[in-house]
């Protein structure tokens, strides 16, 4: 991390100006409190005093907004600058790598008897460059060293020397994290695109990368190497590898001059290929037949991928037994598996945030997220023409269709979106249930892509028509789900089925906590006690209203009448039942069409329940009859008997006695398949507040009240001085 200059105020931190404002990814809300897990926590028994920890370093305070929780038990973070001695409760000091604040906090650690920690730039460290301004999701913590200097043991060393005594859950973490870094193509950095699939590199002859590095690389130094060295790594590699393609990975900035490389002139001398294309370095490595490196991470990276690597220096991940090591260490005697270098290095070594809350989170949990902004921009990548959608619809949902690679633009009038959709080769988005009735036709004209979308079944806590931000959407390519008229991607992922067995445990997990939670699609209506009347021995029936111009009733009810028409049906099928109807919450707030006076409905029904949740009511009857209603699909996870008038997509799959028939859906499903498909694999989740994209479990605590809203980001709030103001405040009770 690059130092900014020293001010005249040591004794505090200055407020920076505007132009150090974070990037996006810091934007997240800063979340009070911790997880008590590896990755973080305040260790404090309850009543005593936290810990503190020590920092002297601007950088630190400025560009990692989540220092507190990437320090997690180590301490709350505490300024320095100034004091001749320790704040009470100071335990430690942390200072940044090798740089000169850092060594200023050695000193004073040393002169104050106190333990010093170096921090640096986790291994998986964002989804944008740090000389980007992007801020860290992970730090590494060291308390003997620092892991790019060979000279003297770090803690990961250490941990790789013992690597018997590494916990098995850190091992079985870092086997899961091997496995989502090389389905994703995961890498510290994570800001290029993927090398394209039809890209031919690598496979009509061996591919062989040489990686540069920059100079001014601490670990160059740490790693036991020099300007020599990387031209004898050039040359070994031609040697070694007769008719290969050989290519130097040079970086970007020393292309363009400025940065400055150590094999750029040689290459360009000796006429081997530069490779300097912004793609991501694992989907590169991965096609290679060999990687020579010098000390860069980029070594490791392709040892994940699976790749051999050649070592000219000594990096923490050399000497091993892993690389092919033209240096050695006589300390590192150990020979520990992939998985537990992963496990000392990725899990052990470093700390990590959770990106969407802020609080101390897990490698899997960064690693997670980063594979989901990659999905985005694979999928996403070009340009989105979205026609027709309210303005205040615009930005809630740009976060679902944003890519790094691509661009989304909103046009009112058909023609117009088609035309640009052309011109820029990209695809028209609408929302399905308001798309305009020429659109379909002038499309297929066109030979432009028609995306539908709609919002998820998880969506929010209160009613879309409310203006509530939706935290799930669905993005569909063939049709949309309530459309029976025509296949939509739901129907055909559980027509194929193939669900795994880990996709079905998570499947039922998710069905048993949306049980105990209580949680439906607008999760709206009041916890309040409700009576169902029937008599003993009657058959209690819920039958859910629905807002009768809605697309799901037009297309997948037809024939049936709308809300009157459904109870007449119920009635005339059920004479002995005990009728429960219970307007749709929209009907309800008169935002939508579809009411029936009382009296009316009273002549079919025994009972209207209002202002009530779905949920209570779930407990009180047997069954569930509807038209196309999602409260059809919210019965059949908690075990209720189904039956359907029109074709919902969760009909005609064996699960529901039906009325119509579905004759494309010919597979029998279990309750979990359905899910899966429903919940898992077919929405897109974002969190509403912050707009990153996130996994069905975020929205479940969302929605239940299990993820805390702590404060919005800084950036939000206006001025990013903020924290600093904060900490000085904090350092200033310090010395009382």
């Amino acid at each position: 991390m690059r130092e900014p200059r020293r001010h005249q105020h040591r004794s505090r931190p200055p407020v920076p100006s505007f132009r150090h404002q974070f990037s996006t990814l810091s934007q997240q809300r800063v979340q009070r409190g911790s997880r008590h897990m590896a990755a973080g926590g305040d260790t404090a028994q309850p009543g005593a005093p936290a810990r503190r920890v020590g920092v002297l370093s601007l950088g630190m305070w400025w560009r990692v907004p989540h220092l507190r929780s990437l320090l997690g038990s180590l301490g709350t973070p505490v300024w320095l600058s100034g004091l001749v001695r320790p704040p009470p409760r100071v335990t430690a000091i942390v200072g940044w790598g090798r740089k000169a604040p850092a060594q200023r906090a050695r000193r004073l650690a040393e002169r104050w008897g106190l333990p010093f920690v170096t921090a640096e730039d986790g291994f998986l460290r964002s989804v944008g460059l740090g000389v980007a301004g992007t801020p860290p999701l992970s730090i590494v913590l060291d308390s003997r060293g620092v892991h790019y200097e060979a000279q003297a043991r770090s803690d990961i060393e250490a941990a790789l020397q013992n690597w018997h005594a590494i916990p098995a859950a850190d091992l079985a973490m870092a086997g899961q994290l091997l496995d989502l870094m090389r389905r994703h193509a995961i890498g510290k950095y994570n800001d290029a695109p993927d090398l394209d699939d039809a890209d031919p590199t690598g496979r009509d002859r061996p591919l062989v990368l040489v990686v540069d590095q920059t100079v001014g690389d601490a670990s160059i130094a740490g790693g036991g190497v020099d300007a020599a060295t990387f031209e004898a790594m050039l040359a070994a590699a031609r040697a070694e590898n007769p008719g290969a393609d050989i290519r130097v990975k040079i970086h970007p900035d020393v292309l363009a001059g400025r940065r400055q490389g150590f094999l750029l002139d040689s290459a360009r001398q000796q006429g081997i290929a530069l490779e300097a294309r912004e793609i991501s370095w694992p989907s590169l490595a991965r096609r290679a037949a060999r990687v020579y490196v010098a000390t860069s991470l980029a070594g490791f990276e392709a040892l994940i991928q699976g790749v051999p690597v050649v070592c000219f220096g000594l990096p923490f991940y050399a000497g091993w037994g892993l690389t092919d090591d033209r240096q050695a260490v006589a300390r590192r005697t150990a020979r520990p598996s992939l998985e537990a270098v992963v496990a000392a290095a990725y899990v052990g070594a470093c700390r990590y945030i959770d990106p969407l809350t802020g609080r101390p989170g897990s490698a899997l949990d960064v690693a997670r997220y980063i594979a989901r902004v990659k999905h985005m921009d694979r999928e996403f990548a070009g340009h989105t023409v979205v026609v027709g959608l309210r303005p205040w619809k615009h930005e809630r949902t740009r976060r679902f269709l944003a890519s790094r690679w691509g661009r989304v633009a909103f046009v009112n009038h058909t023609a117009k979106a088609v035309r640009r959709a052309r011109r820029e080769g990209g695809r028209i988005a609408v929302w399905a249930a308001r798309a305009p009735a020429d659109l379909a036709a002038a499309c297929a004209a066109a030979g432009v892509p028609l995306w539908r979308i709609e919002d998820g079944f998880l969506r929010s806590v209160g009613l879309g028509s409310d203006h509530v931000a939706a935290a799930s959407l669905v993005v569909d390519r063939e049709g949309i789900y309530f459309d029976p008229t025509g296949p939509s991607e739901l129907e055909t992922l559980l027509e194929a089925g193939g669900f795994d067995a880990g996709l079905l445990a998570e499947a039922a997990r998710l069905r048993r906590t949306i049980v105990e939670r209580g949680l439906t699609k607008y999760n709206v209506g009041r916890a309040q006690d409700v009576v169902v009347d029937g008599a003993a021995g009657r058959r209690r029936i819920l039958v859910p209203g629905q807002v009768e111009d809605d697309a799901s009733v037009r297309l997948g009810a037809p024939g049936v009448g709308g809300n009157r028409g459904l109870l007449e049906a119920v009635r005339a099928a059920c004479p002995d039942a005990w009728i429960v109807y219970k307007p749709h919450p929209d009907v309800e707030a008169g935002n939508r069409q579809g009411a029936i006076p009382a009296a009316v409905a009273l002549t079919l029904a025994d009972q209207i329940v209002v202002d009530t949740s779905v949920v209570r009511l779930f407990d009180l009857v047997d069954e569930v009859h509807t038209m196309t209603s999602l409260v059809g699909f919210e019965a059949l996870v908690r075990g209720l008997a189904v039956t359907t008038y029109g074709l919902p997509f969760y009909a005609g799959w064996g699960l529901t006695t039906d009325r119509q028939s579905a004759p494309r859906r010919r597979r029998r499903l279990t309750l979990d398949e359905l899910v899966a498909g429903a919940l898992i694999g077919y929405p897109r989740y974002a969190d509403p507040q912050s707009g990153l994209p996130c996994d069905v479990w975020h929205v479940v605590n969302l929605l239940s009240g299990g993820t805390p809203r702590g404060t919005r980001s800084l950036r939000q709030r206006g001025l990013r001085g903020l924290r600093l103001a904060g900490a000085l405040l904090q350092s200033l009770s310090a010395r009382r």
